[in-house]
């Protein structure tokens, strides 16, 4: 994969999208300014605007609600912070929309995916001139009347990018069809700031066309070895690379003591998972769950003979499903043994595998997820097409706050499912990938008029229930993932939201809206069920952002609900992972290091060690997670077993070779396999896993503290007469061979060195 054009491209769109539409707009009397009336001799069917040339600047038709509904769009978020935030805030939005728009056609074209049946933004012969332009009535689109006609008047006035932008806002409308996440309806304001061409060199989807490999999107392609070249990795890098500058102006205010406010916060923490990092997280966490369930369904028992014949076996399912990270259970005593295998059932079966990543980002550890996942089902009997549906519809869940990472995440993990089912599109599958949703300004009059078809006393108790999840999710994209829901009545809050009656006494004007108000009601209640609800599987890369960078609600609200590890959003994230798994199930993340070891988080790690084990640890130098301090991924097992073993192994950087382990895992770099009762018997419990078992005896001694009072040793009785430091005393009257006071005393020298605090 070419990340370096993948990083010139992202970085060097995002900044010509947002002059194009800041441009588009202009035209339209939106600048950064203020929002310019129409001119005098406007009509309602035709609106003019002042551009400072001798003619004005015309919209019509749908033009002037589109360019109504931009207006609006700034207004309303002007009445949260000042209109030039807004203003910027909006332009910033829409070109991040058009840009996983082109990401999204361009990945879809070039595997093959579109509905439409034809290339949109290249040519299988690679001209320069897209296919869908070239034959626009080949498209599988259904045109009107009018479209046809406006295709053969563009045709025969040779205004190619006039039939480009007409024919790529068309299948962008088709897609929203089958990916109404990403592609919204019709007379969306998007729309009216697009302004594409494919014949400039220069331009936005040349370069996409011809600056990134076509192989990159490629999911069938692979290198001379035989490795896959394109993948959806790419997804998640474009959306990292395309918040480079947010992030470097986010971290330049933060010198500046400018707090990281909730509109920074993704682009402030985003950080892509190397894939080799990625698998082995989902390998020894979800992997883990699958192949214990497995070693009871092959050999019909809980307890294989010996420890040995387990470890043995563990390896050759692992192997067989290719899990080239997945890290064998350590030898266990017999009696802890006896206890794991309590905790292992043998009702396995698939669909009831609930796994989240609650800080999704682009949607990259779902992707993998997803692929595990596939091999489960497929080896227990299922079809590709059943497997892939299950999946969607019964194991995967994610959350983010940034709704451009929520657009990618959920268009990677369906075009995943593509991957396996080619008509899981027009199913149109209940995903449950989520953007955070917040309840600031919903209009709680409209609450009244929900719940039409429930009954007397179910209408209240879901009112109720109803107000509580408004109150929690206020401000929620300041806090995401780490809220807590209480677990309500889910399905009641779906009917309450369903249906709405204003037959009654609601007049017009409070019924304004109440169509938008059941959306988000909708949103809010489909996220606090994901919030709500316990996971087998929890497993992510979350945010990291010490205390100090926090905005003052943030900071409170960790402060109130995460006093153990307040100090860190990634420690907080930690906490929370391990409230949302079930019993038994398994909370994996990738993090800083300083959990382990720093006494302002010693309370949270006392706390883990003595209610979860540590399944395995992967600790990691700086620069491997290609961040400048040491990380590890933690895998936390909710249950507690006195003298269980974990795995633990080191990551070096001299260790990744073609960005990845060269080995693994590498037995001279720190690798052990011990039990985490040792790290209680050193004070502060850090998490020292290498430590020998002749150190940890040392500390079973009773400290001299506890033995004697301590007394004070050597006293000058004056230390302004008979001390002094080296610089003031002449180097030929110490006496350094002085083995007594009294040589001392004789000797012509008559100082001698002495240690002091």
């Amino acid at each position: 994969m070419d990340k370096t054009a993948i990083k010139n491209y992202a970085i060097w769109a995002r900044t010509k999208l947002i002059e194009d539409i800041k441009y588009k707009a202009s035209l339209l009397g939106i600048t950064e300014k203020g929002i310019a009336d129409a001119l005098p001799q406007s009509t309602t069917q035709e609106q003019y605007f002042d551009i400072g040339t001798r003619e004005p600047y015309a919209i019509r038709g749908v033009q002037i609600a589109q360019r109504r509904s931009l207006a609006e769009a700034i207004k309303k978020k002007a009445q949260e912070s000042d209109y030039l935030t807004a203003y910027n805030s909006i332009i910033e939005e829409v070109a991040y929309t058009w840009f996983n728009r082109f990401i999204a056609v361009r990945f879809m074209e070039v595997n093959d995916y579109l509905p439409c049946k034809i290339r949109v933004l290249s040519a299988v012969d690679g001209r320069q001139e897209p296919d869908i332009v070239q034959n626009p009535f080949d498209a599988k689109l259904d045109y009107t009347s009018a479209e046809e006609e406006l295709i053969s008047q563009h045709q025969m006035n040779n205004e190619g990018d006039k039939l480009f932008n007409m024919l790529f806002v068309k299948v962008c409308n088709d897609l929203s069809k089958v990916l109404p996440q990403l592609f919204e309806a019709e007379q969306d304001y998007t729309e009216l700031l697009l302004n594409i061409s494919y014949t400039d060199q220069d331009g936005l989807i040349y370069k996409l066309v011809h600056d990134i490999p076509e192989e990159n999107f490629d999911v069938n392609a692979v290198d001379e070895e035989g490795k896959p070249v394109g993948q959806v990795e790419i997804i998640g890098w474009l959306y990292q690379y395309y918040n480079t500058e947010p992030k470097n102006e986010t971290f330049a205010l933060l010198k500046k003591n400018v707090k990281i406010t909730k509109e920074r916060i993704p682009s402030a923490t985003q950080l892509f998972t190397p894939d080799w990092i990625v698998r082995y997280m989902v390998e020894n966490s979800l992997g883990r769950l699958v192949i214990s369930g497995q070693l009871v369904v092959d050999s019909g028992q809980s307890l294989v003979d010996s420890e040995e014949e387990r470890i043995a076996k563990e390896k050759e399912l692992a192997e067989r499903f290719g899990w080239k990270y997945y890290l064998p259970e350590a030898k266990q005593d017999a009696d802890v043994r006896e206890q794991l295998n309590q905790l292992t059932t043998n009702n396995y079966s698939p669909e009831t595998i609930k796994v989240i990543d609650p800080c999704m980002g682009s949607g990259h550890i779902l992707v993998y997820a997803f692929d595990v996942l596939m091999q489960i089902y497929t080896q227990m009997g299922y079809t590709d097409k059943d497997a892939a549906l299950s999946i969607l519809e019964n194991n995967l869940y994610g959350l983010d706050i940034d709704k451009r990472a929520f657009q990618l995440a959920y268009f990677a993990v369906l075009m995943k499912a593509r991957q396996y089912h080619k008509f899981i599109l027009k199913k149109q599958p209940q995903c449950h990938i989520y953007a955070i949703a917040e309840s600031n300004g919903i209009n709680m009059k409209h609450l009244a008029y929900f719940g039409a078809q429930l009954d007397e006393l179910a209408k209240p108790v879901a009112l109720n229930q109803m107000q509580e999840l408004i109150a929690t999710l206020h401000d929620a994209k300041e806090y995401g993932s780490i809220i807590s829901v209480a677990d309500y009545d889910w399905d009641l809050l779906h009917q309450f939201a369903a249906e709405f009656d204003i037959s009654g006494e609601m007049n017009l004007f409070d019924s304004f809206g109440i169509e938008a108000t059941q959306q988000r009601l909708q949103e809010l209640i489909a996220v606090g069920e994901v919030l709500a609800q316990k996971y087998e599987v929890v497993v992510t890369n979350p945010p990291y952002m010490g205390s100090s960078g926090m905005g003052a609600k943030l900071s409170a609200y960790v402060k109130q609900n995460y006093p153990d590890s307040k100090s860190d959003l990634f420690a907080v994230f930690i906490e929370k992972g391990n409230n949302m798994v079930c019993a038994n199930g398994y909370n994996c993340m990738v993090t800083m290091q300083s959990w382990m070891f720093l006494s302002s988080f010693e309370k949270m790690r006392k706390n883990i060690l003595q209610t979860k084990i540590i399944s395995n640890l992967m600790h990691m130098e700086n620069m491997v997670l290609g961040i400048a301090f040491g990380t590890a991924v933690s895998n936390f097992r909710n249950c507690m077993i006195k003298g269980y073993k974990g795995t633990y192994n080191q990551i070096k950087l001299s260790d990744i070779v073609n960005s990845e382990p060269a080995y693994f895992p590498v037995k001279e770099n720190r690798f052990a396999q011990v039990s985490s009762d040792n790290f209680a018997k050193i004070p502060g419990s850090p998490v020292a896993y290498w430590v020998s078992e002749n150190v940890i005896k040392n500390f079973e001694y009773d400290k001299i503290g506890d033995v004697a009072k301590p007394r004070q040793g050597l006293a000058t009785g004056c230390n302004d007469i008979f001390l002094r430091y080296w610089d003031e005393v002449d180097c030929n009257k110490i006496n350094f061979a002085a083995i007594s006071i009294k040589n001392a005393v004789e000797s012509a020298k008559k100082w001698f060195p002495y240690n002091k605090d």
